[in-house]
């Protein structure tokens, strides 16, 4: 999955990039990443996430393809992190629009059964 050229227009790199966040198990990992605040052992992704080894595999392969994280091996240890501290904010910011999105659905149910139109 090459990414689009260095001369894109920004959109497409960001829906490039957005493309490879767009799987849950690629946002669990980088979520237990993130949590860590430092490099994580590929055995404690595994453990946590409960993939196959195959799979996380590729999922990692494409968060490193798309310059998401960094792996480093050490021995037989191969640990991963964030490349950018920017990940973390940009999770940060979809958690809250998604918290905010559902606080309005909330709301607008709250006053749909008020006012008995949710029947």
């Amino acid at each position: 999955m090459p990414g689009p050229p260095a001369d894109a227009p920004l959109y497409e790199i960001k829906a490039n990039l957005f493309k490879a966040l767009a799987h849950p198990a690629r946002i669990r990992v980088l979520e237990i990443l993130v949590a860590a605040d430092a490099p994580v052992p590929v055995s404690t992704l595994l453990a946590e996430t409960e993939l196959e080894a195959s799979l996380l595999s590729q999922h990692l392969g494409v968060l490193r393809r798309h310059h998401v994280v960094t792996s480093t091996r050490t021995g037989n240890t191969v640990t991963c992190e964030l490349a950018y501290p920017q990940v973390a904010t940009l999770l940060g910011s979809a958690r809250e629009f998604l918290l905010a999105h559902l606080d309005a659905q909330h709301e607008r149910l709250a006053l749909a059964v008020e006012s008995g139109g949710a029947r």
